[in-house]
């Protein structure tokens, strides 16, 4: 059968070809902006699980960039039985020379030790270290500008995260003059074994307004994390529908002009499955070869996309496995009835009337 679909389709080439472009173009839409998608989240995901066991942020807030802690509470804090080690940072944004947008983390001292320096010294006052993705794109090297302070840039660091690769570091207290703030987050670090649970009620009772998680519960129920997955599904679902449709038009343009094929068929005993069967293969075929296309295309531009230095490492994504199967099998869904329904309208047709062909 699918030895039969490969000579339709090659018969057939420049509907073939219209059909491959509009599954491939479609694919590669939902293949990059679930990567994409998950890549935002892993980065930041990954971002606070190397800083802690514990995450405390202002209470009732929709987003940590307006989380404001008072970073008094480490002190009170490292004093819980249970409590290894405790640190703070400031999330901010601010344009840089020509960069309309670069991430801010005010850190603790304590904190640097995250940062893999490739040159120079973690920060004094007054001075900033920068991520590899954004050093590539100042013309000073040496002096930066945040929100019209003046940082001197005492060392370069590389991180594997994007959002942190592509930023610049300083100390807590003068990124909080920047953003009027005390602290977005305060990270807790557990003694290796003990309880989670009891630090978090523990942790609670200093201050009324904080939200205290753990890392992984915050992870999980983080409202921007939800809201860029249920973006992602939802232009996924459309960029789904538009491949269907245009399947489905094409389908049924090329069908009708086969529609002597058909009533021949059907004229001579083929069965009305085996019509639709081959048309479904044809799709099929169709489907597979237009997956591996899209796959190795959104590959690619992926690749660009994460080493473009333009977009400083803060775009990111990654295909998993998961997201290939999945988005495979959609794929053949996406065929399957974008040929069906032009398949079935043909091959109910009376065969008197197929075999006149565009004569009727």
């Amino acid at each position: 059968m699918f030895k039969n679909a490969l000579q339709a389709l090659k018969i057939n080439r420049l509907k073939t070809f219209l059909v491959y472009l509009s599954l491939t173009f479609s694919i590669v839409s939902i293949f990059l902006i679930h990567s994409i998608a998950n890549g935002i989240i892993d980065m930041y995901s990954s971002m606070l699980q190397t800083d802690g066991d514990i995450i405390i942020t202002q209470a009732k807030i929709s987003d940590t960039f307006f989380s404001n802690v008072d970073i008094g509470l480490i002190a009170k804090i490292k004093k819980i039985e249970g409590v290894e080690d405790a640190s703070a940072f400031v999330i901010g944004a601010s344009p840089v020379e020509s960069l309309p947008i670069v991430a801010i983390y005010g850190v603790t001292k304590n904190r640097f030790k995250n940062y893999e320096l490739v040159s120079g010294s973690y920060p004094l006052k007054n001075e900033a270290i920068v991520g590899e993705s954004i050093l590539y794109n100042l013309e000073d090297k040496k002096n930066i500008t945040v929100a019209n302070k003046a940082f001197k840039i005492s060392g370069v660091f590389k991180s594997e995260i994007g959002f942190e690769n592509g930023g610049v570091v300083i100390n807590t207290d003068e990124a909080g003059e920047i953003f009027n703030k005390s602290a977005s987050i305060v990270m807790v670090n557990a003694v290796v074994g003990k309880e989670i649970e009891p630090l978090l009620a523990k942790i609670a009772k200093l201050d009324k307004n904080i939200a205290v998680k753990s890392t992984d519960n915050f992870i999980t129920n983080y409202n921007q994390f939800k809201i860029i997955k249920t973006s992602s599904t939802v232009i996924s679902f459309i960029a789904f529908i538009m491949g269907l449709i245009g399947i489905v038009s094409i389908m049924s343009i090329t069908i009708h002009q086969r529609r002597s094929e058909f009533g021949i068929k059907r004229a001579i005993g083929v069965k009305m499955s085996n019509i639709i069967g081959g048309i479904v293969s044809e799709a099929i075929v169709l489907g597979v070869l237009s997956f591996f296309s899209a796959y190795l295309l959104a590959t690619l531009l992926l690749f660009f996309i994460k080493n473009s230095a333009h977009l400083q490492g803060y775009v990111n994504g990654e295909i998993s496995l998961t997201l290939a199967f999945g988005v495979f099998i959609a794929s053949l869904v996406m065929v399957v009835i974008g040929s069906i329904l032009p398949a079935i309208n043909a091959a109910k047709t009376d065969p008197i009337v197929l075999i006149q062909g565009n004569r009727s």
